[in-house]
């Protein structure tokens, strides 16, 4: 039974599926694409054009996923974009149609994406020319992707005509200038022009071009459909297959952005994790790495491993008692025994005088609050008068019971001693009495 035709509900499966066939273009179109010195969409030349880092080797290349959007590639986390002083130069010619003109700027935002954007790091203008030449905005007037896009976004074509050579001699005079927001020598900032065309050069580029790259600005060429090669290889940098673009209509210009991401990528050797730093990785502008260490620790002779300080020995920690360094490398404040930490963490005060050893007491040191003390003995003690030593309590019984003794012989000897002089001197008046009393009697008879 024959197979019936496709219905109309089924067309629209069809042509979602044949689409993307339609957009591709031929695979073997004559003309410009068979000349030697450019690059074709999807092609890969040799590293180590002048500006650029040469391409590593397939395992540490970045798995570009992505690639083509904004900021696609930018996602494996392992390219970072060197910093740039980028120029585009845009043909808006009347042979630009406006959709096709959208095409481009859409190529410009999308390579922005790809950027890190900042006064610091990639700076972008953009002149746009056709028979006359406008910059568009300057390297110093936008500082964030966002605004730049819609600076972008608000371009619109100039005219007739194509004069590349002078829209390349304005970058130089005015968009390259340090007064228009480019760097000077001294930040080694490499200066980057990138040129879309899609027609002749109506003026001579070959001299500008050249004067242009002398001094330093690395051109990229990117031409469109009727773009004619040769003018495209005069305007490039060397080597030609690395500064050479060619699309066959505006419509695929947007991809040449992943290629464009892929020139200004800078190896993110940290991302790579085959630094060897104990701590922390950190990309440098150059593209190399350096180690550092994690607060508190201090980098050791080899650049890599880190070693904990001792913070301690620096005599910087405030401790008042003593300073402990601690295993993460850093430190913390303790006392003496017998002493408190205060709040600060830094100072002491004391806690209990009796642990301080230095209280005197014979047997037993007694707290009586964070300053004070009394001394007390152990059993069968007494606290002497000293109120520090101690003597056992039935030697001091003993001695007192010696005392009383020694004290009631010595009052009864002397007792004794009162009594036999009384005695004497009572004996010694009774003679006395006797004789006078025998005196007074003779006179009384005489």
């Amino acid at each position: 039974m024959p197979r019936p035709a496709p219905t109309r509900h089924h067309l629209p499966g069809l042509l979602l599926l044949l689409w993307p066939l339609l957009l591709l273009p031929p695979l073997a179109a004559p003309g410009p694409l068979a000349h030697p010195g450019f690059r074709r969409l999807g092609t890969r030349g040799p590293g180590g054009s002048p500006g650029r880092s040469p391409a590593p080797a397939a395992p540490t290349r970045a798995p570009y996923s992505g690639a083509g959007e904004p900021g696609g590639a930018r996602g494996a986390g392992v390219c970072k974009s060197r910093p740039l002083d980028l120029v585009f130069i845009i043909d808006s010619s009347r042979s630009v149609r406006p959709l096709e003109f959208t095409k481009v700027k859409t190529f410009v935002s999308q390579i922005i994406d790809t950027l890190d954007i900042g006064a610091a790091d990639t700076r972008v203008a953009v002149v746009n020319y056709a028979s006359t030449v406008k910059i568009e905005f300057h390297l110093q007037t936008y500082s964030d992707k966002q605004s730049l896009k819609q600076a972008v976004g608000r371009i619109t074509p100039l005219s007739t005509g194509t004069m590349s050579g002078l829209a390349i001699q304005t970058a130089m005079d005015e968009a390259f200038t340090v007064e228009a927001g480019a760097r000077g020598p001294t930040f080694n900032i490499p200066k980057v022009a990138i040129i879309v065309t899609d027609g002749r050069p109506q003026d001579q580029v070959t001299e500008v071009a050249a004067r242009a790259r002398a001094s330093g600005i690395e051109l990229y060429a990117v031409g469109v459909d009727r773009a004619d090669m040769e003018s495209l290889k005069m305007m490039a940098s060397e080597p030609l297959d690395e500064h050479v673009f060619y699309v066959e209509t505006y419509g695929v210009i947007e991809k040449l952005s992943s290629r464009f991401q892929e020139t200004f990528c800078a190896i993110d050797k940290c991302a790579l994790n085959t630094h060897g730093c104990e701590h922390v990785c950190v990309n440098d502008r150059t593209g190399s790495y350096h180690c550092e260490c994690y607060e508190g620790y201090t980098l050791n002779e080899d650049r890599k491993t880190c070693s904990a300080q001792d913070r301690c020995a620096l005599g910087t920690h405030g401790c008042q008692h003593l300073c402990v360094n601690d295993r993460n490398g850093s430190h913390h404040c303790e006392c003496y025994e017998g002493y408190t930490l205060n709040a600060d963490k830094k100072t002491c005060t004391v806690r209990d005088k009796c642990t301080l050893g230095s209280h005197g007491c014979q047997h037993i040191c007694v707290s009586d609050g964070a300053a004070s003390y009394h001394c007390d003995c152990f059993p069968g003690y007494t606290l002497n008068e000293d109120k520090k030593t101690c003597s056992a309590i039935e030697e001091a019984r003993r001695l007192v019971s010696t005392e009383d003794a020694c004290g009631c012989e010595a009052t009864l000897a002397f007792q004794d001693k009162v009594s036999s002089y009384l005695q004497r001197l009572n004996a010694k008046l009774d003679d006395i009495l006797k004789k006078l009393q025998i005196n007074e009697y003779g006179q009384i008879h005489r």
